[in-house]
């Protein structure tokens, strides 16, 4: 494809990581954030977000260009919502155009008034006020040229500063002027589509955001969770592929698209049995990337995805069934039960299950699974539903090698990273004592914090001190905040960190291992649900220290 000429004030089509082609427009950087050494780059303000970041030339393309193709292969309400942003920004541009126009030439008439009142009519004084004024509109033409030519020349001297970045490759030179746009006239935006964006086949980037006071913004990488002050550090930095061999356990950790790059979604049919709080937030971000998503829920339907009638006839007419459940009976009973999972299974069929369970139960799914010739994978998530909403959660799966491959869009798509860990049940396995660790931690916050309340010292300030030590998490001071104003939204069931306390405690029994600080921690959890707090976030298990 021909390179296509950008300039300072064009709209355009940016890519950034695993996101969408966002609609946004090339701005001078700050002051203090010089462009990448050696990087062919412009700048970009995203609408409807408050995102802004150097894109390499090769991920953009101009916004009039490209904009019904866009808004074929993108849905979503934010999308369309950064669209209407841009048809905003374009009348309001067209009305000042149109009013400065006006005023101008209200200004030259009253102006050529003036000079003929003032001024000898004569042709040779007519002469040279035309060479004069030529003059002066040469020289302010190469006065732009060398403002703009000396801005990309500091803006390449100083590299920035963020992850990993490709090498983009070599395009023509931008014109050197800063003029805008011709405007044309705004169009309605009609019904977006998911789908694979095969007219465009970006570069994977990866893009630091900075900061900036512009409302008009919101942070494009973090603009699911409606949270920007909220940061990951694995969003600005690539995962590494690492393996690990423990015996005969094969440990990896996959890569992630939502930091280096697009993601091509699997051309395969995927199911989803389950929309709770971390189903909910898998299905949005699966759909989000171009997946077709056939979906089955006891009370809700999810937005943009088809809806299968039951688990069988989902399983029947999928590629790829995923399941997310509460609990080990909750995923026997969608395998097992009538219309249930088993009942489509097929030769060939694929079933992962992403529910918490212990090993014993997701060993007998898989071994009644594959029974029938499907195949199956284990491939619980550690995360909460905001993770989720984010496409953020850690996937730990085990099971069938290739499905785990032919998941990879998938996990990619819902997850920062996965970890394949071998045969079935050490999954399962491993998330127990995952949560284990977090459901006791979250327990010791709430005890510290009840501590320090009935001795007299200010909960804020203990806050404020671990979070300038070697405790400080986003973990500690969401819960801690939640704590402090009495806000126990659920965003992670306090049912469902006990269920897994105890599920880890039967693990170490198993074993013979001792678990004295999960046993401990439980008994709290469970006096917090003797105190109606089931529903309610894990953080309100400081309820039961304060009745």
């Amino acid at each position: 494809m021909a390179a296509v000429s950008l300039r300072l004030g064009d709209l355009v089509w940016g890519k950034l990581g695993r996101y969408p082609p966002w609609p946004g427009k090339i701005v001078n950087p700050p002051k203090d954030l010089k462009k990448p050494r050696g990087k062919k780059c412009f700048f970009v303000k995203f609408f409807g977000t408050e995102d802004h970041a150097w894109i390499k030339v090769e991920q953009l393309k101009p916004y009039h260009a490209h904009k019904e193709e866009m808004i074929k292969i993108n849905k979503g309400k934010r999308f369309q919502q950064a669209v209407d942003a841009v048809e905003e920004f374009l009348r309001r541009a067209k009305g000042k155009d149109q009013t400065s126009s006006h005023n101008s030439a209200d200004d030259k008439n009253r102006r050529n008034s003036s000079e003929e009142r003032s001024r000898p009519n004569s042709g040779d004084e007519k002469r040279k006020l035309s060479l004069s004024e030529g003059k002066v509109k040469k020289n302010m033409g190469e006065g732009k040229k060398r403002v703009s030519s000396g801005s990309s020349e500091r803006g390449s001297k100083s590299p920035l500063k963020r992850a990993q970045e490709q090498s983009p490759r070599k395009r023509g030179r931008p014109p050197k002027d800063e003029k805008d746009l011709t405007i044309p006239e705004s169009s309605t935006v009609k019904g977006m589509m998911a789908g694979p964006m095969a007219a465009f086949k970006w570069q994977p980037t990866a893009s630091e955001p900075v900061k900036d006071a512009d409302p008009h913004f919101h942070h494009f990488l973090l603009s699911q969770t409606e949270k920007p002050a909220v940061c990951y550090q694995a969003i600005t930095k690539k995962l590494k592929i690492c393996e690990e061999e423990t015996g005969s356990t094969s440990i990896q950790a996959a890569d992630s698209t939502a930091v280096n790059g697009s993601i091509t979604p699997t051309d395969k049919k995927i199911g989803f049995l389950g929309l709770g709080l971390m189903g909910s937030g898998i299905v949005s971000n699966l759909l989000k990337m171009g997946h077709t998503v056939t979906v089955w829920n006891r009370t809700a339907e999810k937005e943009g995805a088809r809806l299968g009638r039951t688990p069988a006839e989902v399983v029947s007419t999928c590629d790829i069934t995923f399941a997310c459940v509460s609990d080990p009976k909750a995923a026997k009973d969608l395998v097992l039960g009538p219309s249930g999972v088993l009942q489509g299974i097929r030769p060939g069929k694929c079933y992962v299950d992403m529910s918490t369970v212990d090993a014993d139960t997701v060993t007998e799914l898989a071994q009644v699974i594959v029974s029938r010739g499907g195949r199956f994978l284990e491939a619980p998530v550690s995360g909460n539903q905001q993770l989720s909403n984010d496409g953020m959660l850690v996937i730990l799966a085990a099971g069938d090698r290739g499905l785990y491959e032919d998941c990879s869009s998938c996990f990619q798509a819902m997850g920062k990273t996965s970890f394949f860990l071998g045969e079935v049940g050490n999954a399962a396995k491993m998330m127990l004592i995952v949560n284990m660790v977090q459901g006791s931690f979250m327990a010791t916050i709430a005890e510290g914090l009840t501590l320090a309340q009935v001795t007299g010292q200010s909960q804020q300030t203990l806050l404020d001190i671990l979070n300038q030590g070697q405790l400080a998490s986003i973990f500690l001071d969401q819960k801690c905040q939640n704590i402090l104003q009495g806000n126990f939204k659920p965003d992670f069931y306090l049912k469902y960190i006990q269920k897994d306390l105890r599920l880890a405690i039967a693990l170490g029994d198993a074993v013979n291992h001792p678990t004295p600080m999960a046993a401990a921690a439980n008994e709290v959890y469970k006096r917090a649900k003797a105190l109606d707090q089931s529903d309610n976030d894990m953080s309100a298990v400081y309820r039961a220290y304060i009745h």
